[in-house]
């Protein structure tokens, strides 16, 4: 289950949520040559990403924020940014860029507060913007639960796009970081559960403050639980390629 796109898209520029984006590729490009020394990769991650036992021992609270902008490969890059771009733009819009700004780097921060008290002891630095836009998925949760997101099922060899609500799916995928968090030894690495579902918490209690201001529930009525513009109206164009047909014998 993949996420492309919402149906709501910002009326105004996502500033911030361009320049998050920007700023996490530049960054990435800046260290790419290092992976191609297992070595001079994995010093570079010691000393900029997040390792829980040298916050315990040292105090590298700083990596907190530096790990939130460092990614392990391609893909890691590829798919947090997909996230940021479907989500951001319109808690942006709600939030106003500084407010948004602020509140990205809070969930962050509260994402890897999260991942650190599962593992204080942990030797394994985590990196990643993922607890961040986790936040941004919590909010954007609390203020349009049924806004309608378009999600790629993958069934064997069946690829389908199905409309599915916000809640829905990013109830499911909170779901995942708990049950995987549960299942998961966060001493040994690989995906950073309790990062994710911290981030999504804190995302949702930074955001309930303005979910109040707008009415609270009155505010799911005026907008039906969708972003308070009107939808985007997609549809599929048939191809102009012309098709080739095999010609039977």
């Amino acid at each position: 289950m993949l996420p492309i796109r919402d149906h709501n898209p910002s009326e105004q520029t996502p500033w911030v949520t361009y320049a998050l984006i920007a700023v996490n590729v530049a960054i990435f490009l800046s260290y790419w040559g290092l992976f191609s020394n297992p070595r001079a990769i994995t010093l570079f991650f010691l000393d900029w990403g997040m390792v829980p036992v040298l916050v315990t021992e040292q105090g590298t609270w700083g990596t907190m924020l530096t790990s939130m902008f460092l990614h392990g490969s391609i893909m890691h890059l590829l798919g947090n940014m997909l996230f940021l771009w479907i989500f951001g733009d319109n808690l942006e819009e709600e939030m106003g860029h500084i407010r948004y700004l602020l509140f990205y780097l809070a969930s962050g921060l509260g994402a890897g507060l999260a991942h650190y008290y599962a593992a204080p002891l942990s030797e394994v630095p985590t990196v990643g913007a993922s607890g961040a836009i986790a936040g941004v998925m919590g909010g954007y949760l609390l203020l349009f639960p049924k806004a309608q997101v378009d999600i790629l099922i993958f069934i064997v060899f069946i690829i389908k796009v199905i409309p599915v609500p916000a809640w829905l799916m990013l109830a499911l995928w909170f779901a995942m970081q708990i049950f995987g968090g549960f299942g998961a030894d966060p001493m040994t690495g690989g995906v950073a559960y309790w990062a994710h579902a911290g981030g999504f918490v804190v995302g949702a209690i930074l955001t309930l403050p303005i979910f109040l201001r707008r009415g609270g529930a009155r505010f799911w009525e005026r907008t039906d639980g969708h972003p308070p513009h009107p939808e985007a109206e997609y549809s599929y164009q048939r191809t102009h390629i012309p098709r080739v047909r095999r010609r039977r014998k």
